[in-house]
């Protein structure tokens, strides 16, 4: 057989691509790349709400075992354990409904004293009920998923709320299904005033100290703060509705070689345990537009003297 006609390409196992160094440095720059650009113009978005989208029956079917047998032990609760349960539930309805008559009362009063002083009324606050369905598979945030989402109404900034107080606020939503990012994630914070002297500060989630607290921050060492005061929403930051219970303080260590003290507080909801919680609409929706910003004088001077 004659050379010429030979096969001269070197066989498939020896035939090499780029190196693993270069693949490795194209890959790290795109996925930078795709990090920066999803941070910047959020281009991911309408991928990650189909892939969501997607997998929604999966996760529902998976999650139907669980609910069946939660189902099957509700069933077979005893007789004592549900007439205890019954006697409590009185208990609190008759409290309910006492407070009930003088939360009316105070209603009634509120509205003559603003009407008598030409304030401006609050804005109502309207809820959706959602329930939460597991938590977030990112490991280095807080997290908890509810089964409402756009498609239900939810907003991007919607408070969360369970009834024990503030649960923490909706910081993505899905056609479906909507994160809810709990106070005590790292990233949250909440404008809060203490009920018993009406000072305001802001409340910075902790999810490391006594397994998931808030944080008082930039409080002065001789701030008129005791372990035990309620803190609740202060309404100033056009999200959460004002009176809403956030936390109860735990602990207040004044340090000497600090001119900021530390204070721990605990959350008022059930940060490890809620399971149906109301979704409300951000307060800033309510509230009337901004008015336009007129030129001061000054600034007008100065144009004017520009044009001559």
């Amino acid at each position: 057989m004659p050379l010429g006609t030979l096969d001269r390409t070197p066989p498939p196992f020896f035939k090499q691509g780029p190196s693993a160094l270069s693949k490795l440095i194209v890959f790290s720059a795109l996925a930078v790349f795709l990090m920066a650009a999803d941070l910047r113009w959020r281009i991911t978005q309408p991928l990650r709400a189909s892939v969501i989208t997607l997998l929604y029956p999966l996760q529902w079917l998976a999650r139907q075992p669980a609910l069946a047998t939660s189902a099957v032990l509700g069933h077979f609760t005893t007789v004592q354990a549900a007439q205890s349960a019954e006697e409590q539930a009185r208990q609190r309805a008759t409290l309910a409904a006492q407070r009930v008559g003088q939360l009316d009362q105070l209603l009634l009063e509120n509205q003559r004293l603003r009407a008598l002083l030409s304030l401006r009324g609050r804005p109502e606050t309207t809820g959706l009920a959602a329930e939460v369905l597991y938590d977030a598979a990112d490991p280095y945030t807080r997290r908890v998923v509810i089964d409402k989402g756009m498609a239900h109404g939810i907003r991007t900034g919607s408070p969360v709320i369970d009834e024990l107080g503030v649960l923490g606020q909706v910081t993505r939503v899905h056609p479906f299904v909507s994160e809810v990012t709990l106070v005590i994630d790292r990233d949250h914070a909440i404008p809060v005033v203490n009920t018993r002297t009406g000072a305001r500060s802001v409340a910075y989630g902790d999810p490391v100290t006594l397994g998931g607290s808030l944080e008082l921050r930039f409080m002065a060492g001789n701030a008129d703060v005791q372990p035990g005061d309620v803190l609740s929403t202060s309404g100033v930051d056009g999200v959460y509705p004002p009176g809403l219970p956030v936390a109860k303080v735990e602990r207040v260590d004044r340090r000497v070689d600090s001119a900021f003290a530390r204070i721990v507080c605990l959350p008022s909801s059930h940060i490890a345990g809620a399971h149906h919680v109301l979704v409300l609409a951000p307060v800033g929706a309510q509230l009337p537009e901004r008015p336009a910003q007129e030129d001061s004088p000054v600034q007008g001077k100065g144009k004017a003297g520009g044009r001559k």
